[in-house]
């Protein structure tokens, strides 16, 4: 936990070095007194509407990754109006604002994902998105189909409250608008992992940060946790399997790619379902695409397959690290081919991982904020978030918000990066209250009655 820089500002302000505990955050100020639960909820009322504007705006004109150039525009007069100081062009187009209220206390971050996919909208909303944008030089569509228009909304919903209530607060907040969280086009970089070379955690230094995704299945008033790994991890991988070519009525003449190929998709199934302990945590092994060939009578040179590892502990990842290139070789072996491994491929996602005291510590502010019965325990899902590679940092805690229309069920959801995803409008008030309240409960972080 960085917190020298607070400790000398504690020495300047009060004259008395408070001792900070590096597991809980406790920190004492004296003479200030933490805004009411009461306060903020009138506060969250007084700005839904505007929250769903700013979504409306945002779901209607939608941006590609590394592209989010207007909407970084839009975020950062909204940020510069709350009289914020502001950052902008991190990692290409993210936009940071920064609250400071020139107070001693920790630095809190609050993170939304900026970018849209090129996926082509079929719903019947009025806010209908109906842009194009280029993808790897393609011409395609463009739809917010995972829910961050609602994730900058809620974020400047909370900066709103935030702000107005900045001569109640302590310390600093950072807003953090980043792009790309899908992945940047071809030869470029982008997302979390740029912003935090980039320094966007340092100066000042953050000690915790927080995140939230709306979810399509889960229903609204709902908000989702788990201590530990809540996202897996992610690595792309790609494997060349060459052989030898040769008429497709004498394989005798040939050595077979793609019968050595056949062989490889199978085992690689038998890590997960054979070698890992699977009562700890799930993993998975996906060969998405799979190129080699263009006649039926001919066997080709080669064969090319792309996959992807999904794992939600380190241990589960370092044993397929070792276990894919150990079966992968010994089958070309086998079968008298050669096999070259690229792993990972063109990137890497960490474990989206909720730092268990952090998790401890807001527990109570999920409860206090959506009701008892409204916190749900979740499991880990397989899909992956760069937010990973702030909390590889600080400690931080990403939750699920729930995004379901009453009126239908989960199954009836439409599932998230496809052409039908639809979120509620209503779902975004209590992803603001979250915000909010993690926030104010972190920076005097006292414990709730």
């Amino acid at each position: 936990m960085k917190i020298q820089s607070f400790s000398r500002q504690v020495c300047r302000f009060i004259g008395v070095v408070t001792v900070l505990s590096v597991s809980s955050l406790s920190f004492s100020l004296p003479g200030h007194a933490k805004p009411q639960t009461t306060v903020i909820n009138q506060k969250v009322d007084e700005v839904e509407a505007q929250v769903i504007q700013w979504r409306h705006h945002f779901h209607e004109f939608p941006e590609l990754s590394n592209r989010e150039f207007k909407t970084a525009a839009y975020i950062e007069q909204y940020l510069r109006s709350l009289g914020l100081q502001v950052q902008t062009g991190i990692a290409k187009t993210g936009v940071v604002g920064l609250l400071d209220t020139g107070k001693p206390g920790p630095v809190v971050a609050l993170r939304a994902d900026m970018d849209a996919l090129p996926i082509e909208e079929s719903s019947d909303l009025p806010f209908k998105s109906v842009q194009r944008g280029k993808f790897n030089g393609k011409d395609v569509p463009v739809m917010h189909a995972c829910g961050h228009d609602t994730h900058m909304a809620m974020l400047m919903g909370a900066a709103k409250i935030l702000t107005d209530m900045q001569d109640d607060l302590v310390g600093q907040v950072k807003f953090i608008f980043q792009p790309a969280e899908e992945g940047s086009p071809e030869g470029e970089v982008g997302g979390a992992e740029i912003m935090v070379k980039e320094g966007v955690l340092k100066n000042p230094d953050v000690d915790a940060i927080f995140g939230l995704h709306i979810s399509a299945a889960t229903p609204v008033g709902k908000v989702l946790w788990r201590e530990g790994g809540i996202m897996a991890a992610v690595d792309p991988f790609k494997i060349v399997i060459k052989g030898k070519q040769a008429h497709g009525a004498y394989p005798w003449l040939s050595v077979d790619p793609i019968t050595t190929a056949a062989q490889t998709i199978m085992s690689l199934q038998t890590i997960v379902s054979r070698e890992l302990q699977l009562l700890d945590d799930a993993a998975v092994i996906t060969i998405g695409a799979i190129n080699g060939g263009n006649r039926s009578n001919i066997i080709p040179n080669e064969v090319e397959l792309v996959g992807t590892i999904r794992t939600l502990n380190e241990k589960a990842r370092d044993h397929i690290y070792e276990a894919l290139p150990r079966k992968v070789h010994a089958i070309a072996q086998s079968m008298r081919a050669e096999a070259e491994i690229t792993l990972p491929l063109d990137y890497h996602y960490p474990i989206t991982f909720n730092d268990h005291a952090l998790m401890k510590q807001v527990l109570p502010t999920l409860t206090r904020t959506a009701g008892e019965d409204n916190v749900v325990y979740s499991k880990p899902v397989t899909g992956a978030e760069d937010f990973s590679f702030f909390q590889k940092e600080v400690p931080g805690v990403y939750l699920w918000v729930g995004g379901r229309s009453p009126d239908i069920t989960e199954a009836q959801a439409p599932a998230h990066h496809t052409p039908e995803f639809v979120v509620q409008d209503e779902g975004m008030k209590l992803g603001v209250a979250l915000l909010t309240n993690l926030t104010v409960d972190t920076l005097f972080n006292q414990e709730q009655p």
